[in-house]
């Protein structure tokens, strides 16, 4: 097998370098993708004009209305009496559309622009658009800006839950008029971004990625220039100190532009206000506060014009122990530079934190009689160059350990010698000088905080910099010790993509701030002895306090056990109470399911719940089998109710002609891909494998490759990578009387030999541990991919937000011309136990729990509240269309339901799937014949899956007694009367 993939490699590499193994090193078109066909890096960018001699202009401001912009959609153009009070007419700007400006400038120069904006919309997709300057991408940072949309609590007081803990308010947007300057969507750098505008005339051009909004007017202006303390106080001379004290608790008053910055409950009885017995919100902030850009904005009210100094009561708890920071704001500007931005250092503990100079001095903050607006903004920058330098190492890795597979073609046999140098000459010098660009990054990163103990950061690099003088050592042991430079949990390069991932991180928890004179404050953290007392009284009044852990409940309330962390809980319970138990007269208490392995044990010791939500798709039927489920399809409203679901969601809870469980969320298998890096390319997105294909030689020409679930499952394929391949061939996993397998069909080993084939034959990655990592750094531009990589790739990658998308999972054309997209989409799952003490009611609540109004406000809810990465998949199809999420992307996500079948269960599932994977295994790594390999597996799972139907009663003495009828999709569709046309 292994001469086979050498065979396979070096065909590829001549197809792919004609010229051979060293040119193809020494050619610069063949170095990693993101480099060669997108933009530089704003950071780049800027040091290239630096070097050039480009400087910002002299003294100059023009402003450009909507109503004279050009290439612009007339019937968008809104008089003043629709400019929701602008005064002047404005462009309705969304669905893709573009906005253009000339500007003439007197001089070449590097100015910055500003847009006047009104957000419309619900606020939760994020409103992105592009700038061009004369018909291109300065750099790529210009590829996404963001207009960031301004938020409050609905209420100024905060609510109780059933057991007097307080309750998050709902948010709701604050819609006006704003002007943003243009900054890099990552808020990485520490000030707007800068354009280089030529002598004359110049085009600058807003394109809309998504979101909508009404633009004003563009203003164009030099570049703005932050006082120094020093000027500052100058401007503000003969002004005196005022000794009075203000205090603001943080959790109160305040605006914000990220909708799920919200208040803590900080149980810590130095945190005011406090309670030993209820949770109490008495902070903000925390983890929820960590994302660089994120701003809050508190109203102040000051008595008395003149001098105060800031303090902060703040618990700065970042895991890795680095220092954070803050640019402070006053009224909308920042005051002086020395506090854009101030650091917060590494501290468990409450502590008063004044803003002050090096020397703890501090600093004074002119305030007139009157409202103001005091203002922190998460600020990352100071850790960009460190961010930069990372990346940019990475990179450089990513590209010699290329090199080294092409040459070695991807073999690591320790048993052979590499004399790599002899190929790539200055090998050794390269990684010797990533090891002293990484030391220095260190000794940088220390300049940033005053403690002497080195965060976790800092520990990486120091490991990191050593993997690397380690290596340089044995320069030709390198192609044999990949795990160590670029592959492997514990790599080099691993090491720096954790890195970047904690780096920027900004976590900050505010419970009050002072205005003040230079009177003492109060203490931040009460006495050792209060603390103490505090402590007993809480243990002690903890086992009479209300919580979401499973309890014993009353005859007459429906007990819910929910698999979801505590604030899924939360919400659910406060739903109910608000509208299900006051309509229906039925109380619930829901509580947080301990492990849901021990279902199965409850149910057996008969102190099982009513009903169960949020548990794995395959747990209803192994209840069910055991006769410990509900069959659902024997509520008169059941197959009505069923049309809210897609088909082929329903097999795995089917047992003959019942059903023992709801899809309760649905995952999705779509495929993601760059937008930028295939524009670029020139290569369109495949919509069959056979396009898939076809672009394949252009991708790994440059380095890149495909990506499908295969890569990323470890020696065990699930179902999820593997059945969608016979499927989408028209095979099949069982007979149609369940006694036997069907996976030696010719159509099933179409599937399997193609699905081999992809990696033996097309070279597609056989392991890749993290797809989100490698398509963010576009190494991987286009793969398959499931809901968690799209909730990944929503919250935690802004450097690439707007430029990626996802379309249909590739097919398999038909002879009639379709196309067969078959796929998984294991998800959640919602039941009711047989042992429940009311099954109407029980029915009647796991209906209003997947209604299309409950999921639709409760999915509202928790993105609101919790952000982004809190995004509800819900199973119920029109709730799914209700979501805020792009509503192309949710078109597309719809459309692959279309062709959701998931696995049936049996009593012998499990024994199918192993073989599956071992199929893969043998016909991969030992070149096993895909047909013998087939044969060997169907004999050992027709003998388990005999063994399990006598177990279940379906066979005896190896005969059918009965036979066990596979669930299909046009069964399902019955229910509500409907046809399948497509299988």
């Amino acid at each position: 097998m292994k001469s086979r993939i050498l065979f396979w490699s070096v065909i590829m590499l001549f197809f792919i370098f004609p010229q051979g193994f060293a040119s193809a090193e020494k050619n610069n078109s063949d170095k990693v993708p993101a480099e060669n066909v997108v933009e530089e890096r704003y950071h780049s960018v800027l040091e290239k004009w630096k070097k050039e001699g480009i400087k910002g202009a002299s003294k100059f401001e023009v402003s450009v209305p909507s109503s004279i912009a050009t290439n612009l959609d007339k019937q968008n153009l809104l008089p003043k009496s629709e400019s929701k009070g602008y005064g002047d007419s404005v462009f309705y700007w969304h669905n893709q559309q573009s906005i253009s400006y000339e500007i003439d400038v007197p001089e070449e120069g590097l100015y910055e622009l500003s847009f006047d904006y009104y957000p419309l919309g619900n606020g939760v997709v994020p409103i992105e658009g592009s700038i061009l300057v004369n018909g291109e991408f300065p750099f790529y940072e210009s590829r996404r800006i963001v207009f960031p949309v301004t938020w409050k609590n609905k209420l100024n007081t905060f609510g109780q839950d059933r057991f007097g803990n307080d309750i998050i308010p709902e948010q709701m947007t604050v819609m006006n008029w704003s002007s943003i300057k243009v900054e890099d969507a990552s808020q990485l750098q520490p000030e707007p971004l800068k354009y280089d505008l030529k002598k004359g005339k110049n085009t600058i051009e807003l394109s809309n990625l998504q979101g909508e909004m009404l633009v004003g007017k563009l203003e164009v202006t030099s570049l703005s220039k932050t006082p120094s303390y020093k000027e500052y106080l100058e401007k503000n001379k003969n002004k005196k100190l005022v000794n009075d004290l203000i205090m603001n608790e943080a959790e109160r008053n305040y605006t914000k532009n990220s909708s799920y910055i919200r208040p803590f409950a900080s149980t810590d009885p130095s945190s005011v206000p406090s309670n030993p017995k209820n949770l109490l919100l008495n902070s903000l902030g925390g983890d929820s506060w960590n994302t660089s850009g994120q701003e809050v904005n508190w109203n102040v009210k000051i008595e008395k014009d003149g001098f105060y100094q800031l303090t902060f009561k703040v618990q700065q708890n970042k895991q890795t122990g680095a220092p954070v920071f803050r640019k402070l704001l006053i009224d909308g500007e920042v005051p002086f530079s020395e506090v854009a931005p101030f650091t917060f250092e590494f501290n468990k503990k409450w502590s008063n934190v004044t803003l002050s100079n090096h020397k703890e001095e501090p600093f004074l903050f002119y305030l007139t009689k009157g409202e103001h607006v005091i203002g922190l903004e998460a600020d990352a920058s100071p850790v960009e160059r460190v961010t930069n330098t990372t990346n940019e190492v990475m990179k450089e890795i990513e590209e010699l350990s290329l090199s080294i597979k092409k040459l070695t073609g991807n073999q690591t046999d320790r048993s052979r010698g590499w004399k790599i140098s002899e190929f790539i000459p200055d090998i050794e010098q390269r990684v010797i000088q990533w090891a002293d660009t990484l030391e220095k990054e260190n000794e940088y990163l220390g300049t940033l905080s005053k403690s002497e103990k080195s965060s976790k950061e800092m520990v990486s690099l120091q490991m990191a910099a050593k993997k690397l003088k380690t290596l340089s050592e044995e320069p030709d042991e390198i192609p044999n010790r990949l795990t160590e430079l670029s592959e492997g949990s514990s790599s080099v390069a691993q090491l720096l993509g954790d890195l970047l991932v904690d780096l920027p991180k900004q976590p900050l928890l505010i419970d009050r701030f002072y205005i003040h004179g230079e009177q003492e404050l109060p203490s931040a953290e009460i006495g050792f002895f209060q603390k103490t007392w505090d402590g007993i009284e809480r243990f002690v009044l903890s086992f009479s306090a209300g919580n979401y852990s499973v309890s014993n409940t009353d005859d007459k309330t429906i007990e819910v056990w929910v698999n979801q962390p505590r604030q899924y809980v939360e919400q659910i319970q406060n739903l109910a109470d608000r509208t299900f138990t006051p309509e229906t007269g039925i109380s619930v208490k829901f509580s947080i399911m301990p492990e849901e392995q021990k279902l199965i044990l409850a149910n057996a010791a008969n102190k099982q719940p009513d009903v169960a939500l949020g548990i794995s798709n395959w747990l209803p039927y192994e209840l069910a089998i055991r006769d410990a489920a509900v069959d659902l399809h024997q509520f008169e409203d059941f197959e009505a109710y069923s049309k809210q679901f897609s088909p082929g969601a329903f097999l795995p809870f089917i047992i003959e002609d019942s059903v023992y469980a709801l899809p309760e969320t649905q995952d999705f298998y779509v495929q993601f891909y760059r937008k930028d890096i295939l524009d670029a390319l020139n290569l369109p997105v495949p919509d069959t494998w056979d396009d898939v294909i076809s672009i394949l030689p252009e991708l790994q020409r440059f380095g890149m490759n495909y990506y499908t679930p295969i890569s990323g499952a470890s020696g065990f394929k699930p179902f999820q990578s593997t059945a969608p391949f016979i499927y989408q061939f028209e095979g099949d996993l069982y007979e149609k009387d369940g006694m036997k397998t069907a996976i030696g069909s010719e159509e099933a080993l179409k599937g399997i030999q193609f699905m081999a084939d992809l990696n033996t034959i097309y070279s597609l990655p056989l392991q890749v541990p993290n797809f989100y990592n490698h398509f963010r750094y576009g190494t991987l531009p286009i793969g398959i991919a499931n809901f968690t990589t799209y909730i990944q790739l929503t919250s935690a990658a802004p450097e690439i937000a707007g430029w990626w998308n996802i379309s249909p999972f590739p097919g398999v054309k038909q002879a009639d011309g379709t196309i067969e997209r078959w796929a998984t989409g294991s998800g959640r799952s919602a039941m009711i136990f047989k042992g429940t003490k009311d099954r109407e009611k029980s029915w009647e609540l796991l209906k209003w729990w997947m209604s299309t109004e409950t999921q639709t406000e409760f999915a509202s809810s928790l993105q609101n509240l919790y952000g982004p990465e809190y995004m509800w998949n819900t199973a119920n199809l029109q709730a799914f269309k209700n979501l805020p999420w792009p509503e192309e992307h949710k078109d597309t996500i719809i459309k692959q339901w279309e062709f959701l079948q998931e696995v049936p269960k049996t009593p012998g599932t499990y024994m199918v799937e192993r073989e599956l994977s071992n199929i893969w295994n043998r016909i991969v790594f030992d070149g096993e014949n895909t047909r013998s390999a087939v044969d060997d597996s169907i004999i050992a799972i027709d003998r388990e899956m005999s063994r399990k139907m006598e177990e279940f009663g379906y066979m005896k003495n190896g005969k059918m007694v009965k036979p066990y009828p596979i669930p299909t999709i046009e069964q399902v569709e019955s229910w509500a009367g409907e046809e399948n046309d497509k299988k």
